[in-house]
This record gives C-alpha cells, structure tokens and sequence, in this order.
C-alpha cells in the first residue's frame, strides 16, 4: 500500500524558511515524477513544483523555493525561503495517483 505524508508546515513569519517533506512509502520514488501542490480555501490547487527527469517551479516560486529529492529515503523536499503571507496555504504532495493529506504553512507577523 502506498503511502503519502507530508510534514514540516508551521508558522513562520515573513521572510522565513521553511523545509518541507514529502515521504513515500510502498513504492520507490526513483524515476517518478513527484509534485507539490499548493491549496487555500475558495481558490483552486496551485502547482508549485515538480521534480522528474528536471525540475520546474511556478513562477512565484522561482527562485525562493527548491525541490529535491533523496531516492534513497524516498523522500522529496521543499526548501521554500522568503516566505510571504501570500505562500499562506495548504501544501500537498502527489506521488503517481497518490495524494498526501497536506502540512500548513502559515506565513503572518
């Protein structure tokens, strides 16, 4: 069975960092695509990032945040930097067809 959690959310105010997790577990991550999804009530999930054969960001992530990814721990990350009220949001993991339940990042003074 295939498992997606994520962790490391919190409070954070702005201009702070913040790393992210993403750990599969069931199926190796090796080779696969693995995307961060961002989500905020009453607006739809916004795409992030995503790590495959490269790496991509949104725009309003370039260049404050980055994705990696330890095959051996079966894990990806999201290193995000300069944190803004705007980054504010539910941030979830896909894996294949499998979704995690999200950590909180709230960014606020």
């Amino acid at each position: 069975q295939v498992q997606v959690v994520e962790s490391g959310g919190g409070l954070v105010q702005p201009g702070g960092s913040l790393r992210l997790s993403c750990k599969v577990s069931g199926r190796t991550i090796r080779g696969a695509p693995i995307v961060w999804f961002r989500q905020t009530p009453g607006r739809e999930r916004e795409w992030v990032a995503g790590a495959w054969m490269g790496k991509d960001y949104a725009d309003f992530a370039k260049g404050r945040f980055t994705i990696s990814r330890d095959n051996g721990n079966n894990t990806v990350y999201l290193q995000m930097n300069n944190l803004k009220p705007a980054d504010t949001a539910l941030y979830v993991c896909q894996f294949r067809d499998y979704w995690g339940q999200g950590t909180q990042v709230t960014v606020s003074s």
